[in-house]
């Protein structure tokens, strides 16, 4: 099986990026692939540009992505109480090729900040929508307090009972696809 992760920052060091890769790595036997959404930068979107451009080639690679893939893990950053430009952006464009973004994928939905709302406003959202959006949603976790329940070191979870919940939300996600 093929797994497909990647944070919707922009940010280098994104922690949302390392919970949605770690959490990925915790699917057995699973091929992971990490994106970094920095890789598909894009002109933001408006109907003009689309018109003018056509699908940029970011946007395309990204839908095939997705295409190439048994199921997703994302994690969401939350950026004043939404979500990131960075990704609303490559979103927008992926939705033009696509209404149905993730493709009728399982997927499971994460969300993490240094603070403790764990980015749940943003996660909420997206779980929302998931459906309008061809995700699969098997399953959502918020975790609070990124550095307090997260070794970026030694690259695993140092809280038990979130450890416990997002291992069993990576086995409903490996169930989903068999």
């Amino acid at each position: 099986m093929k797994v497909l992760a990647f944070g919707t920052s922009n940010n280098r060091q994104s922690i949302n990026r390392s919970l949605a890769g770690y959490a990925a790595g915790l699917v057995e036997g699973a091929s992971v692939e990490i994106l970094d959404i920095n890789d598909y930068e894009m002109p933001i979107f408006s109907d003009e540009r689309e018109q003018e451009l056509g699908q940029p080639p970011q946007a395309l690679a990204f839908s095939q992505k997705i295409a190439e893939a048994d199921a997703l893990v994302v994690s969401f950053a939350e950026h004043n109480g939404s979500y990131t430009a960075a990704y609303k952006n490559l979103f927008d464009w992926v939705s033009r090729i696509d209404r149905a973004v993730f493709q009728d994928k399982p997927v499971v939905y994460l969300a993490t900040s240094p603070g403790p709302g764990g980015a749940a406003g943003v996660l909420a959202a997206a779980v929302g929508s998931a459906a309008h959006f061809g995700a699969r949603l098997i399953a959502s976790l918020s975790v609070p307090r990124f550095q307090n329940n997260f070794d970026s070191q030694a690259g695993h979870m140092t809280n038990p009972s979130l450890l416990a919940e997002l291992k069993q939300a990576m086995q409903l996600l490996n169930q989903a696809t068999a």
